[in-house]
């Protein structure tokens, strides 16, 4: 059974566009993984500018095998140049009943 997570990638200064560059490929590479599924993710953009990427995992053991996985860890290494990953409970509007996000096409 799949499990939805909630990514948050708060882009460092100046890096915003490449924080969206690597996250077009983040999901095909977990896929070609057999890590994620093929459900469609949604991303979308907070006030501050971070980046809040919704997807699902195959499974549990799937997100496991990714922190062992050297392709993914290799991509992971690029996202940590780019951005800081936060808790969701870091982004402000999260704070609020019906959060509001701009949409973003990753496209």
């Amino acid at each position: 059974m799949g499990v939805i997570v909630i990514a948050c990638y708060r882009p460092l200064p100046g890096r915003a566009e490449e924080l969206l560059e690597l996250l077009r490929g983040h999901l095909p590479v977990l896929r070609a993984q057999d890590l994620a599924t093929e459900r469609e993710p949604i991303v979308m953009r907070a006030n501050d500018g971070t980046i809040l990427e919704v997807f699902e995992w195959a499974s549990e053991d799937a997100a496991r095998r990714a922190h062992e996985n050297p392709v993914v860890q290799q991509l992971w290494q690029q996202l940590e140049g780019v951005c800081q990953l936060i808790a969701p409970g870091e982004v402000a509007e999260l704070g609020r009943p019906f959060a509001r996000f701009r949409p973003v096409d990753l496209a």
